[in-house]
């Protein structure tokens, strides 16, 4: 495996290059500047962004690559590390047709399903709602556990049932079952990346005229959680802020 020194060094002679970054403000920085991609990007190439970035950031860094017939693809992924190393993540695929059936064979190995959400900025847009949907769901897990906990139901007894039952969801069937009930708390997404997303999709709302008062009380939320847990905390830690809250510990 070669590791480049500069992005220039990785683009160069490269058909497609992918990035996976914190913003779309890092990818866009990859850009400019004598060791940046566009001194490498020849025209035909393409840039598959797989960060979980912003829709009005993407249309900027796709219109500059257009100018020199360089193809986008906005390309988050979701599925987290486990599927990602059995090459079945979903990738979310904002850009042209064409570009985004190039890109298809591209990520196809480390992708389950590819779809294309529609033009540039769609993917991110909807990677956004959907880690936003995500955040609501971990704080109500949260809140509905640990009462149902300190009301003196099993911890293993709450989740079965729920899992059988309308109020399942991905947090209670996957995440509370694997890191929860075994208290192995595994630190695998930011907390502060999740409220980023967040942020994103509640910009989006307001962008399209949507009142979302969920999110925004949910943005607002995961605000306060990031500042008073810190910048290293896992996503998953408000429901281990729970626990620690109302005395009770979710295992078994």
């Amino acid at each position: 495996m070669a590791v480049a020194r500069t992005p220039r060094e990785l683009a160069d002679g490269a058909d497609a290059v992918i990035t996976c970054l914190p913003t779309s403000r890092e990818v866009a920085s990859l850009l400019d500047g004598p060791d940046g991609l566009l001194a490498a990007m020849a025209r035909g190439a393409m840039l598959i962004d797989c960060t979980s970035g912003d829709p009005a950031t993407s249309r900027a860094t796709a219109a500059r690559l257009a100018e020199r017939g360089i193809d986008f693809v906005d390309a988050p992924v979701s599925g987290g590390p486990p599927l990602a190393s059995a090459g079945k993540l979903t990738v979310m695929c904002g850009g042209s047709e064409p570009a985004v059936e190039r890109a298809r064979v591209i990520v196809a190995p480390f992708a389950g399903k590819v779809i294309r959400m529609g033009p540039v900025g769609t993917g991110h847009a909807m990677k956004a709602v959907n880690n936003a949907l995500l955040a609501v769901n971990i704080l109500t897990a949260a809140e509905g556990l640990v009462t149902l906990a300190r009301a003196g139901l099993r911890p293993r007894d709450i989740v079965d049932v729920l899992n059988a039952s309308s109020g399942r969801s991905f947090v209670t069937e996957a995440l509370v079952p694997e890191r929860v009930l075994t208290g192995t708390w595994p630190q695998l997404f930011r907390l502060a990346l999740l409220e980023k997303d967040i942020g994103i999709a509640h910009d989006l709302a307001i962008e399209v005229g949507v009142p979302d008062t969920v999110l925004a009380l949910t943005r607002e939320r995961f605000r306060e959680l990031r500042a008073t847990l810190g910048e290293a905390a896992d996503y998953l830690d408000p429901i281990r802020m729970a626990e620690e809250v109302a005395g009770v510990e979710l295992r078994g």
